[in-house]
């Protein structure tokens, strides 16, 4: 069942100066009664209909994004502004856009534009923001937590002592490693890429690479520990565990298939908490199924939410059932802290837009007609 909050009548502004606002969320449920800060869903409206109200403007909350028979599609026809998470975003894409001739902004209530067709909303001069660094302490957690769950060969361990009521730590040892000693590489060096490494230090890793377009200065490396490479290549070839801490772009779409998977290390470990699509699905699971990757984990699957057949639901390595697999779905950037964070600076960008104030630079994709962001606008 999908859930749509009808539109509200504005309360102080004339019609002519109302903007509407409509927003993708993901449905919560019994969770979003329990729990008054989970924030980022249908029920709760991103805690702020009251405020947006007041400032005399409407707001229209959905679940239903996909399509274009979708509640979003159709809400998004006469809206000024679109917002949505990545977590279960709504695909504003060139054909929606078109439809949409009143659009003035997309905001991402988090980290992550991809989900907006920046060419389109250039043409446009539609402004695309989102609330850079609200979450990535929380990714860089979910990220140490995923590359330790796989070496530790944590799920099959789990699943034996709670599901199967057993207890043979042989079926478990035979593939758990210590993280202690190892290589690890980051693609991508920003501010994700930065927390994980510094997170990772004191591990003990035998060596700590990165790969980033843009290199970082000598001091930054040596207050991190790590070493530059000069392509994404060089880094596979040489980590025993990879992840991936870049924004999704046509220069990183599928830059993960099976020819860069075969450059890394048989045994590997692969996580991805930035964007699904930067891996080839299919590729992934081969290689954990084969054994050139002992494992994969993350949070980011492509579409989302996930389709019930996508591969990674599924996909095992050859050692224990289930092993080699740690996915969640896209849980790592919205944890109750991360969302008391996006919803704050979400508000900000909202009030920005209606009070004439620049936005923070920081928080601009594309404005203007142009790309403001390095990270999605030099590739």
């Amino acid at each position: 069942m999908q859930y749509t909050r009808p539109l509200c009548r504005a309360f102080t502004q004339s019609a002519t100066r109302a903007d509407k606002v409509v927003a993708a969320l993901y449905r919560g449920g019994e969770a979003a009664k329990r729990q008054p800060k989970l924030l980022a869903t249908v029920e709760n409206e991103l805690g702020l209909r009251q405020w947006i109200e007041q400032q005399g403007h409407t707001l229209v909350v959905t679940d239903d994004k996909d399509g274009l028979n979708s509640t979003f599609a159709r809400e998004i026809k006469d809206a000024d502004i679109a917002i949505t998470t990545p977590f279960h975003p709504a695909y504003i894409n060139a054909e929606l856009i078109d439809q949409a001739p009143k659009l003035k902004a997309c905001i991402t209530a988090g980290v992550g534009s991809d989900h907006v067709d920046l060419n389109k909303a250039n043409e446009r001069n539609i402004g695309v923001y989102e609330v850079t660094g609200s979450n990535v302490t929380s990714v860089a957690e979910h990220a140490v937590m995923s590359i330790l769950v796989l070496v530790r060969n944590f799920v099959p361990a789990h699943r034996q002592y709670v599901d199967e009521k057993g207890w043979n730590v042989a079926e478990i040892a035979q593939n758990s490693y210590d993280i202690e000693g190892k290589v690890v590489g980051t693609f991508g060096f920003g501010r994700i890429g930065r927390l994980i490494m510094e997170r990772l230090k004191p591990f003990g890793m035998k060596e700590m690479l990165y790969y980033d377009y843009q290199r970082a200065d000598a001091d930054t490396e040596q207050r991190y520990g790590v070493r530059h490479v000069d392509s994404v290549e060089e880094l596979v070839r040489q980590c025993d565990i990879v992840t991936i801490n870049a924004p999704l772009h046509e220069g990183t779409r599928g830059l993960f298939n099976k020819d860069l998977i075969s450059q890394m290390k048989r045994g590997a470990w692969l996580i991805n908490t930035a964007r699904g699509a930067i891996c080839v699905e299919k590729d992934v699971a081969d290689a954990v199924k084969t054994g050139q990757l002992n494992g994969y984990g993350g949070d980011v699957s492509y579409p989302q939410p996930a389709p019930a057949d996508h591969p990674w639901r599924s996909m095992s390595n050859g050692w224990n059932a289930g092993g080699g697999n740690a996915m969640t779905p896209h849980i790592s950037g919205t944890s109750l802290d991360a969302q008391s964070r996006y919803i704050a600076g979400t508000k900000e960008i909202l009030a920005n837009i209606w009070s004439g104030q620049p936005q923070k630079q920081v928080n601009v994709i594309v404005e203007a007609g142009r790309y403001v962001s390095p990270a999605y606008g030099q590739h």
